[in-house]
């Protein structure tokens, strides 16, 4: 299958290299040409516009930062839609807002263009083994013809339905599970810490016991080990999911109070500069409430 992929960050160099080892020929853009080295090396083509690897590709995955980027990379002068043939497809992988997803779906539709949401869930390195999970909504028809696509960047695939928005809000929703999951740890760390229970102990109670998914194992190890940089997710990402979080809630009339308090603990890790860091550092807000030492 011919591919186009529009985002060679950390998640998008996995996921294109998995279509590369499933034999698929694969064109890239990204705006840092030097980030897509990695995979053009590994034999995909590079492209300089968005348009240019949407060009004679039958599907084109995007996986960028925010709805700004998937707008202008998408809609704009030499975007995806520009490149993109009628009966082709853009399969946004990207967080955006329940919103935009619904104003791209409609672009596309006014093209003869189709359009999936393929939302993932998984860090880098997931990416990288082909281990994501992938949640993917649109038409029926255009989810089947997508699936070895995403089959080879994903364990398993849920599919939500024909309307695209239902995979973003999915993903906003499961990431405010990451994110309140965290706070939770970082702060019975904190209460058991201070009581005399390094957070290492209390870790291997809660994944030996009731709590051994992968958002406990896998956060509660970064946070015992304070592995906040590299980040797998920077402070900055988390703060806008978290807020597009509240404006679907906004948006169905349906309150979400938990979901503000952690939109208001990211802004104030942000406002002390770590922006840049890994949201397990959310641990450092619970720990500095306490008066423990970071």
């Amino acid at each position: 299958m011919k591919i186009g992929f529009v985002g060679i960050g950390p998640m998008g160099l996995g996921m294109a290299r998995r279509l590369l080892d499933a034999g698929h020929m694969v064109s890239v853009h990204n705006r840092t040409e030097a980030r897509a080295r990695p995979v053009v090396d590994a034999g995909a083509r590079w492209s300089a516009t968005p348009a240019d690897a949407a060009r004679d590709a039958e599907l084109v995955f995007s996986m960028l930062a925010d709805d700004d980027a998937v707008e202008t990379m998408t809609l704009g002068p030499d975007g995806i839609a520009a490149g993109l043939a009628a009966g082709a497809a853009h399969v946004s992988s990207s967080t955006i807002s329940v919103a935009l997803s619904g104003r791209l779906a409609a672009a596309h539709g006014t093209r003869g263009q189709g359009y999936l949401s393929a939302t993932v869930l998984g860090r880098p390195p997931a990416a990288a083994a082909g281990e994501l999970f992938v949640v993917v909504a649109g038409d029926l028809a255009l989810q089947q013809r997508a699936t070895p696509a995403l089959e080879a960047m994903g364990q398993r695939i849920f599919r939500v339905g024909d309307d695209p928005t239902r995979a973003n809000l999915v993903k906003l929703s499961l990431n405010f599970l990451i994110f309140s999951t965290i706070e939770q740890m970082s702060e019975i760390f904190a209460l058991n810490d201070k009581a005399g229970l390094p957070p290492a102990e209390l870790l291997e109670i809660l994944t030996g016991s009731f709590f051994n998914a992968p958002v406990h194992r896998n956060y509660g190890r970064l946070i015992v080990e304070r592995a906040f940089d590299p980040p797998g997710g920077p402070m900055t990402l988390a703060a806008k999911d978290a807020r597009l979080f509240l404006e679907a809630g906004n948006d169905l009339a349906v309150p979400l109070p938990m979901g503000s308090l952690i939109h208001d603990r990211l802004l104030a890790a942000i406002a002390r500069g770590e922006g840049g860091l890994d949201f397990a550092a959310l641990s450092r807000r619970a720990r500095e409430d306490a008066g423990l030492p970071d």
